[in-house]
């Protein structure tokens, strides 16, 4: 029992024990890192590229589609407003056929009036000052409006 006792306690049968221990766990991660690897096979793996190949390929051609249905929802919102522009000036072409229409107008914008009738203007005291305030090229001589121009044409815009 002493040469049992004594290989128990001698350094070759330590070393020998440590390479055991250790050899049993790099044995039992390789096991772990082999059941890792084994959840991604091979045809998992072409699975997973052949998706990815198809979201790549498919990725464009989706863009276009999508961009392409905003672009025809945006011609048909003015394909819309033209026809509702275009019934507009049809009622309007209408009622410039009718000439009490004709009359109408002419008495607003023109300040027509009919034999026997009497016109009246109405002077606004305000708009005289207003006029004076709002004093641009509409009221000046038209050569003022291009001596005008010619002076400022090279000056800076903020001058």
């Amino acid at each position: 029992m002493a040469a049992k006792d004594r290989d128990r306690f001698s350094t070759a049968t330590r070393i020998r024990l440590l390479g055991e221990q250790t050899a049993a766990r790099v044995y039992r991660s390789q096991s772990r890192r082999q059941a890792r690897r084994s959840r991604l096979t091979g045809r998992a793996a072409f699975l997973a590229l052949v998706v990815c190949t198809l979201v790549v390929a498919l990725a464009y051609p989706m863009r276009q589609y999508v961009s392409q249905r905003a672009d025809i929802a945006e011609q048909e919102r003015r394909m819309e407003e033209a026809r509702e522009r275009v019934a507009g000036l049809r009622d309007e072409k209408a009622r410039l056929q009718d000439d009490q229409y004709i009359r109408r107008l002419a008495r607003e914008h023109l300040h027509y009036v009919t034999p026997g009738e009497t016109a009246y203007t109405m002077i606004d005291p305000d708009a005289e000052e207003r006029r004076r305030d709002d004093e641009g090229a509409a009221d000046r001589p038209w050569y003022s409006n291009v001596w005008d121009g010619v002076d400022h044409a090279d000056r800076p815009a903020g001058q």
